[in-house]
C-alpha cells in the first residue's frame, strides 16, 4: 500500500484551524445577551427535564451538552430528531424544555417535531447560526451561535460552528450550576465511579485500619516489643497510647533509625524513650484527600486517626490511600 506523507503546510493549517475556532468562541462572548438569561430562567423553572436534539454533527454536540448538563445538576437527555418522529417524541412532556441545535436553523427533522413539541406545551430554546431561520423564529428563546467562517478550508465541514455550540452549551451548564448552588459534593455524587468521585466521597474512615489490625503499644512497652508490633501492623509505625487509649505518641521506622544513629541500646529502652510526642493526626470524618495533603505538606507517610478527644480510632499510610485510588 502506498504511503501518504503529511502536507508541507500541515502544521500551519492546524494552527489556522485552532485560531479560527478560538476566534469563533471569543466572538460568542461578545454576543451573550438577555436571551441567554431568558434561556437560563426557562431551564431553572422547568419542572421536567431538558431534552437536547440535533441532526448530524449538531446531534453529536447535543449529546455532549446533555451529558454535561446532567453531570452538573440539570437532568437532561438527548433525543434524536428522526427517531422522535417515529415514537421517541413520547419521551417529551409539557413540563420539559427542548434545546434544538441546527447551524442552518432549517434542519427538516427538527422542524418536523417542533410544532408538536410546542403544542404539548414544552418550551423551546434553539441554538443556530442564523437568527432569522425557521427554527430560530419558532423558538421561545434563540441563542445566537453564528460563526464568521468554518475552520475547514472549503468552509463546508462543520468545525468552528460545532465548537461554538459546544462552548455555548458549556456556558449554559456552568451558569445553571452556579444558579443552583451545585457544589463539589453534588458533583461527586454524580461521578461516584471516577477519580473525582473517589477524591470527593472517600473519607478517612473508609480507608483507615482499625481493630485488631491496628498496631498499638503503651509507653512502658519495651522497644524490641514495639518493633515487633510495628512489623505486625505493616504500616511502618505503631501508636503509643495512654490507659484511656488517648494518643500520646508514635514510633515510626524513622524514630528507630534516629535512636540507632545515636548509639542507644534499643534493648534497654521503652516506647516512651524514643517515640515522637504529640504527633500529627486526623479525624475520621475528614476526606481521604485531606490526609494526602497533610502527609505531603509535612513529609510523613503515616497518620493516626483520632476522635475529638484524642482517642485512637485507626491509622493509615500512603499505601492505603494508593489502594483506595485517592492518589
Amino acid at each position: 500500500m502506498k504511503q501518504i506523507s503529511p502536507s508541507s503546510k500541515a502544521l500551519e493549517l492546524a494552527r489556522q484551524v485552532l485560531r479560527i475556532e478560538a476566534d469563533a468562541v471569543l466572538a460568542l462572548a461578545e454576543r451573550i445577551d438577555g436571551a441567554f438569561v431568558q434561556a437560563l430562567a426557562l431551564i431553572l423553572n422547568c419542572h421536567g427535564r431538558v431534552i437536547v436534539s440535533g441532526m448530524g454533527k449538531s446531534g453529536h454536540v447535543g449529546r455532549k451538552i446533555a451529558s454535561t448538563l446532567s453531570s452538573t445538576g440539570t437532568p437532561a437527555y438527548f433525543v434524536h430528531p428522526a427517531e422522535a418522529s417515529h415514537g421517541d417524541l413520547g419521551m417529551i412532556t409539557r413540563d420539559d424544555v427542548l434545546i434544538a441545535i441546527s447551524n442552518s436553523g432549517e434542519s427538516a427533522e427538527l422542524l418536523t417535531i417542533v410544532p408538536i413539541v410546542k403544542r404539548l406545551g414544552a418550551k423551546l430554546i434553539s441554538m443556530t447560526g442564523k437568527a432569522h431561520s425557521s427554527l430560530a423564529v419558532e423558538s421561545d428563546v434563540h441563542l445566537d451561535a453564528a460563526v464568521a467562517l468554518e475552520a475547514c478550508p472549503l468552509n463546508l465541514a462543520p468545525t468552528a460552528s460545532t465548537t461554538a455550540v459546544l462552548a455555548l452549551g458549556d456556558a449554559l451548564a456552568v451558569a445553571l450550576l452556579d444558579s443552583r448552588g451545585f457544589g463539589a459534593a453534588d458533583f461527586a455524587r454524580s461521578h461516584p465511579g471516577g477519580t473525582i468521585g473517589r477524591r470527593l466521597l472517600t473519607h478517612v474512615s473508609d480507608v483507615m485500619r482499625a481493630g485488631p489490625a491496628l498496631p498499638v503499644v503503651v509507653p512502658e512497652t519495651s522497644v524490641p516489643d514495639a518493633i515487633l508490633e510495628i512489623s505486625r501492623g505493616g504500616i511502618g509505625m505503631t501508636s503509643v497510647l495512654t490507659p484511656e487509649r488517648r494518643l500520646t505518641g508514635i514510633i515510626t521506622d524513622g524514630d528507630l533509625r534516629r535512636a540507632f544513629a545515636k548509639g542507644l541500646d534499643l534493648r534497654l529502652l521503652v516506647a516512651a524513650d524514643i517515640m515522637s510526642r504529640g504527633p500529627r493526626a486526623i479525624t475520621p470524618e475528614r476526606l481521604a484527600v485531606e490526609a494526602v495533603e497533610m502527609m505531603e505538606q509535612h513529609k510523613i507517610n503515616q497518620l493516626p486517626v483520632v476522635d475529638d478527644s484524642g482517642v485512637l480510632l485507626g491509622a493509615l499510610n500512603m499505601h492505603d490511600l494508593f489502594r483506595a485510588k485517592v492518589i
